[in-house]
């Protein structure tokens, strides 16, 4: 958390806590422990509940809708012949897109006056003239 803080930068802040919360910072620290100490015990009662009413063994991290589905509603080959039409068409789009891009570079290379042999089937595309400024237009 305080990797990226150097000694005079902590000892900055604790200064700073000193000072403005002065005799009063031991029980600021304390009452500070004890949240963080609650909302844990929370979290693991939550999650133990849940274990309870599921049926299941539940982690922290399995609370994650993916996890949770992938862990305990699908087995593996379930997961495997979802992805399996998904990753065909994930394909199928992603070569499409390269090509796509692909012409378009191509396009844009033979149709700009700036590299040399660039040309069109009529002959090279004289660029369009630039418009003045506004009194010359009018």
């Amino acid at each position: 958390m305080f990797e990226n803080l150097n000694v005079w930068e902590v000892g900055a802040l604790l200064l700073l806590a000193l000072l403005i919360f002065g005799d009063r910072l031991p029980a600021v620290i304390g009452d500070g422990l004890r949240m963080v100490r609650n909302l844990r015990t929370m979290a693991r009662n939550a999650t133990t509940d849940l274990s309870k009413e599921l049926g299941t063994d539940i982690q922290l991290e399995d609370l994650h809708p993916k996890a949770f589905i992938r862990k305990h509603l699908l087995s593996e080959e379930d997961e495997q012949a979802i992805r399996k039409p998904l990753q065909g068409v994930y394909d199928d789009l992603r070569a499409d897109v390269t090509n796509v891009h692909k012409d378009l570079k191509e396009v844009a290379t033979a149709v700009d006056p700036r590299t040399p042999g660039s040309s069109s089937a009529g002959g090279s595309i004289a660029p369009a003239p630039r418009a003045g400024n506004y009194d010359e237009v009018t």
